[in-house]
């Protein structure tokens, strides 16, 4: 019996010292492995804080490159609590958007080229040079349309002064060459003589029609020449050079004609060309062309006397 005693309590014992060895291996565990954890979390840890460290040296070093500031200015000008230019509070939320929007702009600007400062000087240049051209071709313009200007108000005051004259002339010789009717000249359209045109009026003694066109063909030669020789007298010139302009006259204007003829003789050399043997009568010399039997044309003149 005391040794049956004795070995359950040696049984007792072991399973004690068991239990108690167990319980002590699986403390053990649970600590390794809460170290285990807590080793990993702490590696974690210093990991991000190796990030963390490296990204604020980062910050730090392009505040400094680009904006030129130390880390201490820029928290003192620019941190969290001092407030915004518009006396609003600093929210991270809000600035972190205008921060994306600010970087989604300057992405759409595209590359920076290094080449703009000289490029823009060049195109600085270029555009003095044109604006100098410009404005030199301005003042061109301008002085050419006031050349514009003064010609055509010199061309309009010759013009209206030839005309005045030309058209008292024109009563005078239309009279002459019909005795007892009435011509007359008028401007189309008075108010811009550039653009002007002319219209003869020619009555013949006895009838009523006043266009041209309803004359017959001597009545619109003669007045053709009633304005020529109104134009002779209103301007006169050192010569005048008529072909055959008294073709179509009669005995009687024909002797009216020749009568206008001397006059202007008597102050421009006259050169005409004609068959008519009268006006020949009044001529100083005579140059004709002849054809001699050989069939060889031939040049003769032959001067005249005039009875002063």
């Amino acid at each position: 019996a005391q040794r049956q005693r004795a070995a359950e309590e040696a049984a007792r014992i072991i399973a004690d010292a068991r239990r108690s060895h167990d319980e002590h291996l699986r403390s053990t565990q649970e600590q390794r492995a809460r170290h285990q954890s807590l080793s990993g979390e702490h590696a974690t840890t210093s990991a991000h804080l190796e990030h963390e460290a490296a990204r604020t040296a980062e910050l730090e070093r392009a505040a400094l490159e680009s904006l030129g500031l130390s880390p201490e200015a820029l928290l003192e000008q620019f941190g969290p609590d001092v407030p915004l230019p518009d006396g609003s509070a600093f929210d991270r939320e809000a600035q972190v958007k205008r921060l994306k929007r600010a970087q989604s702009e300057m992405q759409a600007l595209g590359k920076v080229n290094p080449l703009a400062l000289e490029e823009f000087a060049a195109l600085e240049q270029r555009h003095s040079f044109l604006a100098s051209q410009l404005a030199d071709l301005r003042g061109s313009r301008a002085d050419l349309l006031k050349i514009i200007k003064d010609v055509d108000e010199t061309i309009e005051r010759v013009f209206a002064e030839a005309f005045e004259d030309t058209a008292r002339e024109f009563v005078h010789v239309f009279q002459r060459l019909f005795p007892g009717g009435e011509g007359s000249l008028e401007l189309t359209n008075p108010d811009d003589l550039l653009t002007s045109g002319l219209e003869v009026s020619a009555r013949p003694a006895g009838k009523k029609v006043k266009r041209l066109s309803l004359l017959s063909g001597g009545e619109r030669s003669l007045t053709a020449i009633a304005l020529l020789v109104a134009i002779f007298k209103a301007r006169p010139s050192p010569f005048y050079v008529m072909d055959e302009v008294e073709a179509a006259l009669d005995d009687a204007n024909l002797g009216r004609l020749i009568g206008l003829l001397t006059e202007l003789r008597d102050s421009s050399q006259l050169i005409i060309i004609t068959h008519q043997k009268r006006t020949m009568e009044i001529a100083d010399a005579l140059y004709g062309v002849s054809m001699r039997g050989d069939g060889v044309s031939l040049v003769i003149s032959q001067k005249l006397a005039r009875e002063d």
